[in-house]
């Protein structure tokens, strides 16, 4: 006679459980790309003030990489999110703003220089945060001459790392125009960021 199988009622069978771990709803592909451009900064930074500015280079040639594959994410296939509105451009604040940082501490860039580029991006940053603690404002698009502004602190950050790597006049010639250049846009963006606040706090 086949013995009984049955299992007893007051014994339970063992069935190991395999638990997720649950990504916050925010955490797309796009937005892995703009927390990854905030962590290369460090990077980036170590490497300009070590003197290793090939690598440096190449970080920050990875860093604008991302920016361009989290627009390109978020716009065409949907992966748009206000958290992702908020940390694109404190990515790329974080990233020009510490970047300039170290070139300024390696002596690649005058400290004036980068005096107007930091204090233009923490301007900005201190008032949208006035704005939000003290208005009924929540949404703060980039103007097109604040893009202006950022493409041109890029151009000034490649040509001044490209100098250190290079040799030749050209290049030398072209950084030192192009730090003239970057003032004026970083200062008139923030001109122009004052006055579209004034415009939207009369709105509304």
């Amino acid at each position: 006679m086949a013995e009984d199988a049955t299992v007893p009622a007051n014994v339970q069978a063992y069935s190991p459980q395999v638990t997720l771990v649950q990504m916050p709803r925010w955490f797309n592909l796009a937005n892995f790309f703009t927390v990854l451009r905030i962590l290369l900064v460090p990077f980036i930074a170590l490497d300009i003030l070590a003197g290793r500015h090939i690598a440096a280079l190449a970080l920050f040639g990875a860093a604008a990489v991302t920016d361009i594959l989290d627009g390109a994410l978020a716009r065409g296939y949907g992966l748009a999110t206000p958290a992702g509105a908020y940390l694109d451009p404190i990515a790329d604040k974080c990233l020009l703003s510490g970047i300039f940082l170290a070139l300024g501490a390696s002596g690649l860039v005058p400290w004036w220089l980068v005096a107007i580029v930091f204090g233009r991006d923490l301007y900005i940053v201190l008032a949208v945060i006035a704005l939000v603690r003290f208005t009924k404002l929540r949404k703060f698009p980039p103007s097109q001459w604040g893009k202006a502004a950022t493409f041109v602190q890029v151009c000034t950050v490649m040509v001044c790392m490209a100098r250190n790597i290079f040799d030749g006049g050209v290049l030398v010639s072209l950084s030192l125009a192009m730090l003239w250049v970057c003032a004026v846009f970083a200062l008139w963006s923030g001109v122009h960021y004052t006055f579209r606040g004034i415009r939207l706090l009369r709105a509304h």
